[in-house]
């Protein structure tokens, strides 16, 4: 068998056919892990949302919240139900919301549907993720609202002290909050008289949320408020609303794995490229390595390990300069904004996971091999004889 050294010595010698190579993987790299990142990312920030014992109650036949109305009767049926969790001040966690989705302008002059949630004091214990960070929680009908830590700084007026424009008033920011990185990040949150009001709503609210007990409590819950003839609403657990509102994540999926596979095919064509140009130039030499007496095996075994070499190089390339690239994007736009299953706008924060690169790096082997298996079963198959010859 040849020595490892000698495939080595081959990469080195030849730096312009190497480079090229090199650069094509990184750049098939650059582009999958990125994609790969912000579906991670989106999939994670839907999965925080939520808690499990919380259900999410809306009118029937509405799949969200924008698309909902719930009266006052039906809220009042709902909020004594037994099963639901009592707070430690004795409040029963029931949190009656309203949702609209107004258009406001980003400090770069764009627009975006950005989800706003009219809320009650007892939405902070439902949602017992949400925390002030900074300020405090908005007051009722004085026209303030509090402000998701991905909203911050994106919207005009969307900083602390500022004011917010939208629907028929002007809202004065008073408080940031954060969840963990969920969805909710990307909401603003104002009192639910003061939004109602506002948008001339006479249902005041889109629908409930409530804490159940335990698990037997929620299903049991559950089956009440669905089987009611009365009001018509539907219960569903909080942490299946969002997964189903996230089906972005969808197209996105379906969008990685056609540039993976176009930019993994392109890429395998560049690599075949390069090492049937290298074939082609060293045919003397692959003629002088089988009169030596080097078994066609060795041979291909050594075209395989350069071609894959440079993959590997190329990965690594990649994977640092996707490292930085997304640092830079973080610091650049705070988030990357996808239109939502409800029309509004969610604010991703990109990160790349182990497991992107790890899919990435695979992608690199599999060019390298693959790539380099044509030109390295040509090498292989040369007579030694005339392998001289054309040389």
């Amino acid at each position: 068998m040849l020595p490892i050294s000698y495939s080595l010595g081959n990469v080195v010698a030849r730096p312009g056919r190497s480079l090229v190579l090199v650069t094509v993987v990184a750049l098939v790299v650059i582009a999958c892990s990125l994609f790969l990142g912000l579906l991670t990312s989106l999939r994670r920030t839907v999965g925080l949302t939520g808690n499990e014992l919380n259900l999410v109650v809306l009118r029937k036949g509405s799949d969200n919240d924008g698309a909902s109305q719930i009266t006052t009767a039906a809220y009042d049926s709902i909020r004594y139900l037994e099963g639901i969790a009592i707070g430690p001040a004795g409040e029963r966690l029931v949190s009656p919301e309203l949702v609209v989705q107004p258009f406001f302008r980003t400090r770069t002059g764009g627009r975006e549907n950005v989800l706003v949630r009219g809320i009650e004091p007892t939405a902070y214990l439902v949602h017992d993720d949400v925390k002030i960070v900074e300020g405090r929680m908005a007051r009722p009908r004085l026209g303030e609202v509090v402000i998701g830590r991905a909203v911050r700084g994106r919207y005009e007026g969307a900083e602390l002290g500022e004011t917010l424009e939208f629907g028929r008033g002007r809202w004065r920011v008073v408080g940031v909050f954060e969840s963990d990185g969920s969805s909710f990040e990307s909401e603003v949150w104002a009192d639910a008289q003061d939004l109602a009001s506002d948008a001339r709503r006479m249902n005041p609210y889109s629908g409930v949320r409530l804490r159940a007990a335990g698990e037997d409590d929620l299903s049991a819950l559950k089956e009440r408020i669905d089987s009611d003839p009365r009001f018509a609403l539907e219960a569903s657990r909080e942490t299946d609303y969002y997964a189903k509102q996230a089906e972005t994540s969808a197209s996105l999926t379906f969008l990685v794995v056609a540039i993976a596979v176009l930019a993994g095919t392109g890429a395998g064509f560049g690599a075949a490229n390069t090492m049937y140009a290298a074939v082609q130039a060293r045919t003397a030499e692959i003629g002088t390595l089988r009169a030596l007496g080097f078994p066609r095996a060795a041979i291909l075994i050594s075209f395989e390990v350069e071609s894959l070499v440079l993959s590997v190089a190329g990965f690594a390339l990649g994977a640092l300069l996707t490292l930085a690239l997304a640092e830079v994007l973080r610091f650049a736009l705070g988030g990357i904004a996808f239109g939502a299953r409800t029309f509004t706008t969610q604010v991703v924060t990109l990160s790349i996971a182990p497991e992107d690169l790890a899919i990435s790096f695979g992608l690199s082997v599999a060019i390298g091999v693959v790539g380099g298996f044509g030109p390295a079963w040509r090498a292989a198959k040369l007579r030694p004889i005339e392998a001289l010859r054309k040389a």
